[in-house]
């Protein structure tokens, strides 16, 4: 029976590489000289600390760029509050969205199940997991789900025919 899953994957090599080309960038501009931005990635957050929100705006805005030009979705970012840190600093916190979680995982099962499609639906963990009996099922049920709006980037995996 054909099925396939339904998963929010972000390659975290990538995202290195992103957050290393920004570091960079912070170093060679002109507008960065004489201040204290930072961006550092770690344990699936990455943690940007400036003089200013202003200045922390900036690096979110090179930040995004980056992970444009490396193909990675600028949706997979969750923001947090900028907060004070030390040295008359601001700090801000960005988590990145991996895996499908419940509430995403139900609203995905009750859209498939709304269209009454020949397919069926179940969670599983962190994916969706979506069987049918034809080929041509499941791929109009991969098109309703890129239709639908996420709060992070979906991607389809291990398609089995």
């Amino acid at each position: 029976m054909p099925s396939f899953d339904i998963v929010c994957d972000i390659d975290m090599q990538e995202m290195d590489n992103a957050v290393n080309q920004v570091k960079k960038e912070i170093t060679t501009r002109y507008d960065f000289k004489h201040s204290k931005a930072s961006i550092s990635l770690e344990d699936g957050m990455v943690k940007l600390t400036g003089d200013d929100i202003n200045n922390l705006n900036t690096v979110c805005e090179i930040l995004r760029a980056k992970m444009v030009r490396r193909k990675l979705d600028a949706k997979s970012l969750e923001y947090g509050e900028a907060e004070n840190a030390t040295g008359d600093t601001k700090r801000l916190l960005l988590t990145i969205k991996q895996g499908v979680d419940k509430e995403l995982a139900k609203k995905i099962v009750k859209v498939i199940k709304q269209e009454k499609m020949k397919v069926q639906a179940s969670i599983q963990g962190e994916q969706v997991r979506v069987t049918g009996k034809k080929r041509d099922d499941l791929q109009a049920a991969m098109a309703l789900i890129r239709q639908m709006d996420a709060d992070r980037p979906l991607s389809f995996t291990n398609f089995r025919d």
